[in-house]
């Protein structure tokens, strides 16, 4: 369903810090609680590969950039293209998993992140794994996003 207006909130997300003289020093929230109502969409997992991709791969759709900058920037512009079809905006995000393959790129993807979260940090994990989908990928990205009850139900 499409929304193109997105409904007054009927729950907030709190960012829970449980020593908040020391937020500054994370790029993540250690928690988010969802105060009040709401649904919940779990997005799949993104990679620098288009979004919508035949299956079984065809690897002439999953030729990837090499820097990990313009291949998180592919993958949150996937995800964004699946907030923006619900209404949704980077402070609905309350979970992120984020799978590399080199941990040592960690930052300049939080780097890249940060340009579309701001200053909005939700609950986060990193892993860091051996190998992704597609050859040559090295990152990819799932989310929990709250979402406001719909009035229609």
């Amino acid at each position: 369903m499409n929304v193109s207006t997105k409904p007054d909130s009927t729950f907030k997300l709190e960012a829970v810090h449980p020593d908040p003289s020391q937020a500054h020093k994370m790029p993540y929230a250690p928690a988010i609680k969802i105060v009040g109502a709401c649904d919940l969409m779990f997005l799949s997992g993104a990679t620098a590969s288009p979004l919508y991709h035949n299956h079984p791969h065809q690897d002439h759709e999953h030729i990837h950039p090499h820097s990990i900058e313009d291949q998180t920037r592919n993958a949150m512009d996937a995800i964004k293209s699946i907030l923006d079809s619900v209404g949704a905006s980077w402070k609905d995000v309350i979970k992120v998993t984020k799978y590399l393959t080199d941990f040592r790129e960690a930052d300049a993807m939080h780097k890249t992140m940060h340009a579309y979260f701001g200053d909005w940090l939700p609950a986060s994990t990193t892993v860091c794994i051996n190998q992704l989908s597609s050859p040559g990928a090295r990152i990819e990205l799932d989310m929990i996003v709250a979402l406001p009850k719909s009035a229609s139900k």
